[in-house]
């Protein structure tokens, strides 16, 4: 015991001085982590829907990786009851609860939060909590907007803090395999990747204005995003399909198969080519709704019981990402109704295109098929993954003290993040966009300043991301 304490404190204070990411590590960095026979004390900041996943993943690793999870945030404390006895009937250990975030930061006993809240507060979140000293699992997108995703990575490196991206696939053994056979000429020079979110989803119908519930904080919830009455139809879940708070389904399930096709591509830089088009197809407009560009509405479709909608973002999509090497990344999403692609029928997954064949993958599993064989050369069994694997690898990189450990450092998040966002000025637009983005300082478009201020929003005091973090 006593000889695995001293292991790991040892690989805490062993990366002061290392230079990763042109910042210096030190002892003084990781002074808030324990070592392994001590307690990673973790806050969840968000806990429903997808929150409820972080919830059941972190309780599986309470004994293989010693993490408590000490406090519940939620701006809506209807949650509080049922998921702290989650938590208690899992671990033993009865959660604190709390509806302010600010006040999570402020405990000097949590080591690290995970963040899973709607996507226009992820950036801020992020930054609050790296400059209270903590390290942060933040969900995918990384960020809202292009802007405060460069923030963020400032933020980290600025604080010393290790941020992970719920980029799950990362830690999935197929899918790593799948990237390493690419990577290792599998099927020759890759120059085109494909994914793919094929989800069926109706309208989720419409509801008027009306008074938040007595037990949601909305002003808190609303946080970033320009104010505007509560409306039951636009929040829980519902915030992804409008532009204040979320990013559509290409932001939504998109940024997995995104980072994949980047990942596979080796692309750590942005494109330098972006178009995208689509539509809200198969449902009936408000005849009140304000108008979104880029949006075609029809209706004469079968009655889904909801088939009228306020919603913003398009249900069919389709985005294309030229590299400056002319590599090419394509997403497509189809929310109606629709065919799988390639022998594995992938509704969610990614294609791969090279010189020597193509390969076929949807996270469970991968196959690899040489120019116009249908019989595949090469591939993979189901994946023997648990599904903690993400959150356990980012408990160990705590422990190991180095960002290489991490599988998802923010700044590959970032660029993963990116892409569907800007596929989504483009289409908001309606036009091809030329994109400046290798080096920091020119991440911008060219000679368009109706997009570059789609880089960025107006915050609503006091929840502003400075330009100083």
């Amino acid at each position: 015991m006593t000889e695995r304490r001293g292991f790991i404190k040892q690989g805490l204070i062993g990366a002061a001085g290392v230079a990763i990411g042109g910042m210096g590590f030190t002892a003084k960095s990781y002074a808030s982590i324990r070592g392994a026979n001590d307690r990673i004390n973790l806050a969840l900041i968000g806990i429903r829907n997808q929150g409820g996943v972080h919830i059941d993943a972190f309780c599986k690793l309470k004994d293989s990786h010693n993490v408590r999870i000490k406090t519940l945030c939620d701006t809506d404390e209807a949650l509080f009851a049922s998921r702290a006895k989650i938590v208690s009937d899992k671990t033993g250990s009865k959660p604190l609860t709390e509806w302010d975030m600010k006040k999570v930061f402020d405990d000097k006993e949590i080591d690290a939060v995970s963040i899973v809240i709607p996507n226009h507060w992820h950036a801020l979140a992020t930054i609050w909590a790296c400059q209270a000293g903590k390290h942060v699992y933040i969900e995918k997108p990384a960020m809202h907007n292009i802007w405060e995703g460069r923030k963020m990575v400032e933020a980290a490196r600025k604080y010393d803090r290790l941020v992970q991206v719920g980029l799950n696939n990362r830690s999935i053994d197929n899918v790593r395999e799948a990237i390493k056979f690419l990577h290792d000429g599998g099927i020759g020079e890759v120059y085109m990747a494909r994914g793919t979110c094929f989800k069926a989803r109706d309208s989720y119908g419409m509801a008027k204005d009306s008074e938040p519930p007595a037990t949601l904080h909305y002003d808190r919830w609303l946080g970033p995003a320009a104010y505007r009455p509560y409306n039951e139809k636009k929040g829980h879940y519902n915030w992804h399909w409008y532009w204040d708070t979320g990013n559509g389904d290409i932001g939504n399930t998109g940024p997995h198969q995104l980072d994949i096709a980047r990942w596979g591509l080796n692309k750590n830089e942005h494109p330098i080519s972006i178009y995208s088009s689509g539509g809200i197809y198969g449902f009936n407009r408000d005849s009140n709704a304000p108008k979104t560009p880029g949006v075609m509405v029809y209706g004469g479709v079968e009655n889904y019981g909801h088939d009228r909608t306020t919603q913003e973002t398009p249900n069919i999509q389709t985005a294309t990402m030229r590299y400056e090497d002319d590599k090419i990344i394509e997403y497509e999403v189809r929310n109606r109704y629709t065919n799988g692609e390639g022998s594995l029928n992938i509704g969610i997954g990614n294609l791969f295109f090279g010189e020597d064949g193509y390969l076929e993958l949807n996270g469970d599993t991968w196959k690899a098929f040489r120019k116009r064989e249908t019989k595949p050369f090469a591939g993979s069994g189901k994946s023997k993954d648990n599904g903690t694997e993400h959150w356990a690898n980012f408990l160990d990189a705590l422990r190991s003290g180095k960002i290489s450990t991490l599988r998802a450092d923010i700044n590959d998040g970032f660029y993963s993040s990116a892409l569907p966002l800007l596929a989504n000025i483009s289409y908001r637009l309606k036009k091809e966009l030329q994109f400046m983005g290798g080096n920091i300082d020119m991440e911008k478009f060219v000679n368009d300043p109706a997009a570059d201020a789609m880089l960025t929003r107006a915050y609503r005091p006091p929840y502003v991301v400075p330009n100083e973090v």
